[in-house]
């Protein structure tokens, strides 16, 4: 008959990781070092008490820590601290062992009855079979009831010396306080990351699976602190790995979290204040499938790891924060683009959400909600709110890292009227004044320094500068004005560049734009007028400004006239920062207006020669490119100078031409 039996078992499964590798010696366990020491010490000295009661949050090593004392009490070395591992009692309460018959385990939670505990009590008092002490763990404490807590009451007060009590719960305010008062309570505690990890290191190489850098703070947080957790997730992880062993995708995709990647790109919408982008980012956790819920606390998480950032700069030397050394990169470069106050009202928006988020019908509209509020500070009254919108001010108007504020840009001398040093001089006799006739209106030639004014004779006539012969010494005083007058400074030059801070977008500058063309107006109305008229900034790359004309004219213009120069100052000016300016053609730009005053005609373009006027190369380059900063002055500011009376009686054209321009007049009768 036992021929045609047949079988039907297969290999036994291998057991699972928080069995396997249960800890067997006080030695063994992590992060509950305030417990072990303090019992190897009462057991090294034989001080043991007749009951203990261990509490602490689940799967921290209660229980397996009442099994190493027990094992610890039967060995046949006692008093020892850790147990020997090779006696018969070692043996028995081993890890995989069959277990001792005076070690007695019992579930309170089906055994926590009055009954129970009668019946408890009256095994108790026989004597143990083969060890030193019969010992009872009794597990989940917290689950017997007020009357079978009373009847154990007198046993637990004065057992016989036989006996020692081991009560574990996780809730050890639900343990009467008669009972308490009577036992010595050692409280475990969750274990801390630092220490976790690195026990998971240690498994994984025992098990010889790879475990990926990044994906082991998944596992950590997926545990929570739980030994015994951590381990059952780890044992998820390695049953489902392949040959490259347990990756981030896999951990992302088993555990639920969210990519960086998504968090990454949230959390700098946020930063730009950017509602498309952090909207696409809800769609894309609503589609894939995602847990909303989930989604806000890995983003609550994430605004926790800025905010300490941001608080502590060497928060990631000093291992407040444990990340990987790319993401600790991109940590430092989000932070920096949030105030403290940005940081923890939107840390305190998320999670009062996640309070929301418990039964909710709609979890999408909450998170939508919650966005929207983290993106409008200016609708947050409270105190978080204004001090959110503060930072953002801060931030605009010290882009520059905390440095100080940028110097006004200079503004070119020929856009004011030149200041005449007072200077002094002998008193000259009083002359008849001299009746001053308009000057005719007419189209400039060429860009002609104004004429020395008048100076009076000691005889009282005034002398033109073109009368004056080349023989005779100027005076002095004269000459001194004449030259106060002529000088212009030259152009100035940007600042050296500033680094870029990364805290403006496209948007901002958009913004302020208006702002900037006013300051543009008062450098130079011509770049002014081409700006307001004609561009549209379209793009801004790093420290580069993108600005589009809406035709090749209008571009050649702007580039032939330099006046980049002065957008560079304008920016300068408003925002604090140098950039580069790239001009291109867009026929669909929209010029955007620069303030609200209607924009005044251009310089006017210098006029040819007239036929039979040869001018010489110089004055033919400058009607090529009349509007260089350097050659050429503002006509608001040459307006307030004395026009060259051209008609008085003692200035010959023809002289006036040949000395100032180096032409001469060639016969009318011959310009054909």
């Amino acid at each position: 008959m036992s021929s045609g039996v047949v079988r039907l078992y297969s290999v036994d499964a291998p057991l699972a990781l928080y069995r396997r590798y249960r800890p067997e010696t006080f030695a063994e366990v992590i992060g509950q070092d305030h417990v072990t020491e303090p019992l190897r010490h009462a057991l090294a000295a034989n001080r043991v008490n007749h009951a203990y009661l261990f509490s602490g949050p689940r799967g921290c090593g209660k229980t397996t820590s009442a099994r190493i004392l027990a094992r610890a009490l039967n060995c046949e070395k006692a008093p020892i601290a850790d147990p020997c591992g090779e006696c018969q009692s070692c043996r028995d309460l081993a890890r995989g062992g069959p277990g001792s018959i005076d070690v007695i385990e019992i579930d309170a939670a089906s055994h926590g009855g009055v009954d129970d505990a009668r019946d408890l009590r009256e095994r108790a008092f026989f004597a143990p079979v083969n060890s030193r002490y019969k010992v009872y763990i009794i597990d989940e404490a917290h689950m017997v009831s007020p009357q079978g807590f009373n009847a154990l009451l007198k046993l637990v007060e004065e057992p016989p010396p036989h006996l020692r009590f081991i009560f574990a719960t996780t809730e050890p305010d639900k343990v009467i306080g008669t009972i308490r008062s009577r036992t010595h309570h050692y409280p475990f505690r969750l274990v801390p990351p630092k220490t976790l990890g690195d026990y998971l290191l240690q498994l994984c190489e025992a098990e010889h699976v790879a475990l990926q850098p990044n994906a082991l703070p998944l596992v950590v947080r997926a545990g929570q602190g739980s030994v015994r957790d951590t381990l059952s997730v780890l044992d998820q992880l390695l049953g489902g790995a392949g040959p490259e062993g347990v990756t981030y995708d896999l951990a992302v995709q088993l555990l639920g979290y969210t990519p960086d990647s998504l968090l990454d790109e949230v959390v700098d919408a946020f930063a730009a204040s950017d509602g498309s982008t952090v909207f696409g980012v809800v769609d894309k956790v609503i589609e894939s499938g995602q847990d909303p819920r989930r989604f806000a606390e890995d983003l609550l998480q994430r605004l926790r790891d800025l905010v300490i950032v941001a608080a502590v700069p060497d928060a990631l030397s000093k291992g407040l924060l444990d990340v990987p050394g790319d993401r600790a990169e991109r940590l430092l470069s989000q932070a920096s683009n949030f105030g403290p106050s940005e940081l923890t009202r939107a840390a305190d928006i998320v999670n009062a959400a996640l309070i929301e988020f418990r039964g909710a019908t709609a979890p999408r509209l909450l998170l939508e909600l919650m966005c929207a509020r983290i993106l409008v500070p200016g609708s947050d009254n409270s105190a978080q709110g204004f001090q959110a919108r503060l930072d953002r001010l801060e931030r605009r108007l010290s882009i520059d890292g905390g440095a100080p504020a940028p110097a006004q840009a200079a503004v070119p001398q020929a856009s004011r009227p030149p200041v005449v040093e007072p200077v002094e001089a002998t008193p000259a006799p009083v002359a008849e004044p001299v009746a001053e006739k308009p000057a005719p209106v007419a189209a400039p030639v060429a860009e002609i320094p104004a004429p020395e004014p008048p100076v009076l004779e000691p005889g009282g006539s005034p002398t033109s500068s073109s009368s004056r012969g080349s023989e005779r010494t100027p005076d002095p005083d004269a000459q001194v004005l004449s030259t106060s007058s002529r000088t212009e400074e030259p152009a100035p030059q940007p600042a050296d560049p500033m680094p870029a801070n990364g805290t403006l977008t496209i948007a901002d500058v958009r913004r302020l734009w208006p702002e900037i063309l006013d300051k543009i107006r008062d450098l130079r109305r011509f770049a002014w007028v081409m700006l307001s008229q004609n561009a549209q900034v379209t793009g801004l790359d790093g420290s580069t400004l993108t600005i589009a004309l809406v035709n090749a004219g209008a571009r050649d213009s702007f580039i032939n006239s330099r006046s980049e120069e002065y957008v560079q100052q304008a920016l300068h000016a408003v925002l604090g920062v140098t950039w580069k300016i790239e001009a291109i053609v867009d026929p669909s730009a929209r010029p955007g207006a620069g303030s609200s005053d209607e924009p005044e005609s251009p310089d006017p373009a210098p006029a040819a020669p007239r036929k039979g006027v040869s001018a010489p190369e110089s004055v033919r380059e400058a009607l090529r490119d009349p509007v260089t900063p350097e050659t050429r002055e503002d006509p608001d500011a040459s307006a307030t100078r004395d026009d060259p009376v051209v008609d008085h009686e003692e200035i010959d054209p023809e002289d006036l031409l040949s000395r100032e321009l180096g032409a001469h007049v060639i016969d009318e009768s011959r310009h054909d």
